[in-house]
C-alpha cells in the first residue's frame, strides 16, 4: 500500500492515487486525519494504524509515503469550531512530523520539525540544492524523465521549431521580430496570424487578424513570434517511451487551454495516428532525449500533420482525466522497467 499526504483539491495527488491504485495507493486528507482509527506509539513505530479513505489500515501494509504539503491549514478544518481550528492543525502538524519521521518504509519528502515536506530551507539553500539536482540528473547514468538540459530546448521555441522539422514534420511559417512593417509584410503574405511567446513561459495563444491594428507598433518593445494560422484539428500526441497517447481536442478558442476564459467548451478524445506519424513522433522525442513528450499536432483538412511544439514536461493528467489515458501507469511503468534492468545488469556484472 502507498499512501499519499495531500489536499483532497490537490489534483496532482488524486492522479497519483488513480494511477498507483494497482499497488493500493490512498489519498490521507485532512478529514482523515481528524477521523478514528489512528493509533501511534513514538517508541514503536511498526505498530498501530492510520486512516486513508476515511478507513483505518494497519501502518505494516505501508509500502510508501508521498507527501504533498508543508503543513495543513487551519482554513481546511471546516468541521471544527473557527476559534478552535489554529490549536487543532497545530496538533496535527506535530503529530504528523512525528509520525512520519518515524515510519520505516519509504518516505518521499520526509518531514523536519518545522516542514512536513521537509526542511524549511532558506531560498539560498534550495537553490543551491537544485543546483546540485540539476548536475546530477543530466550526468547520472540512470533513467530521468527528463534530463534538464534535454528539456531547455523548449525554452527558445524558433530553436525547438528547427529541430522539428529535421524530423520530417511540417511546421508553420514562423516570424519573430521587433518590426513592426516586417509584421505586416508577413501578414500580407499569410492572411490570419498567430502570435505567442518565443521563451518556455507559458502565454495565451491569441489570433492577429488585422495587421493594421495600432497594438503592432508595441512588438518594438521586445522580440515577438508570429506563426501562420494553420486550419485543422488539435491532437496532442503523449510519447512515454515506445508507447504512444493521442488525443484529439475540439474546441472553438484560439486556445484550448483557457477556453473556459472565453466561454468556450473543450472535447477530448481518444484516437490513433497514422503510423508513420506516430514513429516520427518517438523519434522526435527520442532524439531530443526526452523518455516523456507531448508534442502537439494539428491536423489539417488535406490531412497533413503540422507540428508546433515539443512538451518536455507535458501536463498529462488532464487528457488522462478526460480519456481514460493510462498515461501515469505508462510513466510509472517506465521507469521500474528501467530499474528492474539495471538491478539485472548489476546482477549480471556481479556474477561475472
Amino acid at each position: 500500500m502507498i499512501a499519499v499526504l495531500a489536499s483532497e483539491l490537490d489534483e496532482a495527488a488524486c492522479g497519483l492515487v488513480d494511477a498507483w491504485s494497482r499497488a493500493g495507493a490512498v489519498l490521507i486528507s485532512a478529514p482523515d486525519l481528524c477521523t478514528r482509527g489512528w493509533v501511534f506509539d513514538p517508541l514503536l513505530a511498526t505498530d498501530g494504524t492510520f486512516v486513508a479513505g476515511g478507513s483505518p489500515h494497519p501502518v505494516t501494509h505501508l509500502r510508501g509515503v508521498v507527501v504533498r504539503r508543508p503543513a495543513v491549514a487551519a482554513e481546511e478544518l471546516t468541521w471544527i469550531i473557527e476559534e478552535d481550528r489554529r490549536y487543532v492543525a497545530a496538533e496535527i502538524n506535530a503529530f504528523l512530523v512525528a509520525w512520519l519521521g518515524a515510519l520505516r518504509c519509504s518516505v518521499l519528502n520526509r518531514p523536519s520539525a518545522t516542514s512536513l515536506s521537509g526542511p524549511a530551507w532558506s531560498q539560498t539553500s534550495w537553490q543551491s540544492v537544485d543546483r546540485a539536482m540539476v548536475t546530477w540528473a543530466d550526468g547520472t547514468s540512470r533513467l530521468v524523465v527528463n534530463p534538464p538540459a534535454a528539456m531547455a530546448v523548449n525554452n527558445s521555441k524558433p530553436y525547438q521549431l528547427r529541430l522539428i522539422a529535421g524530423y520530417g514534420f511540417p511546421v508553420p511559417d514562423t516570424l519573430v521580430t521587433t518590426d513592426p512593417e516586417a509584421v505586416r509584410a508577413f501578414a500580407a503574405r499569410h492572411g490570419r496570424l498567430v502570435y505567442k511567446s518565443v521563451s518556455g513561459v507559458r502565454s495565451i495563444v491569441n489570433i492577429l487578424a488585422d495587421a493594421s491594428n495600432g497594438r503592432v507598433e508595441d512588438v518594438a518593445n521586445a522580440p515577438t513570434q508570429f506563426q501562420e494560422y494553420v486550419p485543422g484539428v488539435d491532437v496532442r500526441v503523449h510519447v512515454v517511451g515506445n508507447d504512444l497517447f493521442a488525443t484529439e481536442v475540439r474546441s472553438d478558442a484560439h486556445d484550448y487551454r483557457y477556453a473556459s476564459l472565453g466561454g468556450h467548451g473543450v472535447e477530448l478524445a481518444a484516437v490513433n495516428v497514422d503510423p508513420d506519424v506516430g514513429a516520427r513522433c518517438c523519434a522526435m522525442a527520442a532524439g531530443m532525449r526526452l523518455a516523456v513528450a507531448g508534442v502537439d499536432l494539428r491536423r489539417t483538412p488535406d490531412n497533413r500533420w503540422v507540428c508546433f511544439e515539443v512538451n518536455p514536461s507535458p501536463a498529462f493528467v488532464y487528457y488522462e482525466q478526460a480519456t481514460g489515458q493510462p498515461i501515469a501507469h505508462a510513466v510509472a511503468d517506465l521507469l521500474a522497467r528501467a530499474d528492474e534492468a539495471r538491478r539485472g545488469k548489476r546482477h549480471h556484472m556481479s556474477r561475472a
